[in-house]
């Protein structure tokens, strides 16, 4: 029963998003600021979910400016917990076959997120060119998920490079941002505790070439990785009291 209607309060969210969320952003469409605004709504939908959302974020991730902004990838619970992360300005790097999902890839594409094609690596890697340019010349910061792919309870998975590329290209710095793991999360139960998200402090890119990608990237990978488990730790506890 508890799923039904999460099924059914989740349809009708999609639904009230696409017709006023498209309409909103048609008014000024692919502006960077609707990210952030639609994101939001996306968070508060947890509680619907029966997660309790803990949103941490460090003063100097909200006062660094345009920067590259990695999270962890686990599954489709992101779109209500690790998007309460999504800091004003902030641009989202995705798979090009969004773009084809009912109702939220039309209003993923309306926002201004950027598209990518991973099957041809060449575009991909034309895209770290674009992504490049938006920051430099739009004054926005990326957010990219390292992973690639889901992790579906198996833990942070080796990252790719893209994001940090990127981020060394256009001069700016990285700032990790990690999800406590929602792997045990059941659609069907009441409670789903506490999701802890954290935007950590910039991690400085200052001259930085490519040959330090592979550094930056596991340097990075580290730090989320620590916080990965202090998150679990402490979600995990206040879950089961």
């Amino acid at each position: 029963m508890i799923a039904v209607l999460r099924l059914l309060a989740l349809t009708l969210f999609a639904i009230v998003m696409f017709v006023f969320g498209c309409g909103y952003c048609l008014l000024s469409p692919r502006n960077p600021k609707h990210v952030h605004t639609i994101a939001l709504y996306f968070a508060k939908m947890a509680r619907i979910l029966g997660i309790k959302l803990e949103l941490r974020v460090a003063d100097a991730a909200r006062e660094v400016g345009p920067s590259v902004h990695i999270g962890n990838h686990q599954n489709n619970y992101d779109l209500f917990t690790i998007s309460g992360a999504v800091l004003p300005r902030t641009v989202t790097v995705g798979k090009k076959s969004l773009l084809w999902m009912p109702l939220f890839g039309q209003l993923y594409w309306l926002t201004g997120n950027i598209l990518i094609d991973r099957a041809n690596r060449s575009k991909a890697m034309g895209t770290i060119g674009q992504v490049v340019a938006k920051i430099k010349e739009r004054k926005v910061s990326v957010w990219m998920f390292p992973e690639g792919t889901r992790s579906r309870g198996r833990g942070l998975l080796p990252f790719k490079t893209g994001a940090f590329h990127a981020a060394i290209g256009a001069g700016v710095p990285v700032v990790p941002i990690v999800c406590s793991s929602t792997d045990k999360v059941k659609f069907n139960r009441w409670n789903n505790g506490v999701v802890i998200v954290e935007v950590m402090p910039p991690v400085s890119t200052a001259g930085m070439t490519k040959e330090d990608v592979r550094e930056l990237s596991e340097h990075c990978r580290n730090l989320m990785a620590a916080k990965l488990d202090d998150l679990n730790a402490e979600a995990q506890a206040r879950s089961a009291k």
